[in-house]
C-alpha cells in the first residue's frame, strides 16, 4: 500500500468518524421541540438529582 492510498483511507475514516459523532435527533416525532442545552438543562439535572436523593 503506497502513501496515496493510505492517505485516502485515513481521510475516509476520519470523515466517517466525524459523521458518527453527531448527536442523534428525535426521529419519532417531528413536532417535538428541539432539545434545550445550556443553563436550563443543567438546572433540570440538578433538580432531578436532588429529587432522587430525597425519601418519600
Amino acid at each position: 500500500m503506497d502513501d496515496k492510498q493510505l492517505a485516502k483511507l485515513i481521510r475516509q475514516n476520519s470523515a466517517k468518524a466525524t459523521r458518527s459523532l453527531k448527536k442523534p435527533t428525535r426521529k419519532y416525532d417531528a413536532t417535538l421541540p428541539p432539545r434545550e442545552e445550556g443553563a436550563l438543562e443543567d438546572e433540570r439535572k440538578q433538580f432531578f438529582d436532588e429529587m432522587k436523593r430525597r425519601e418519600f
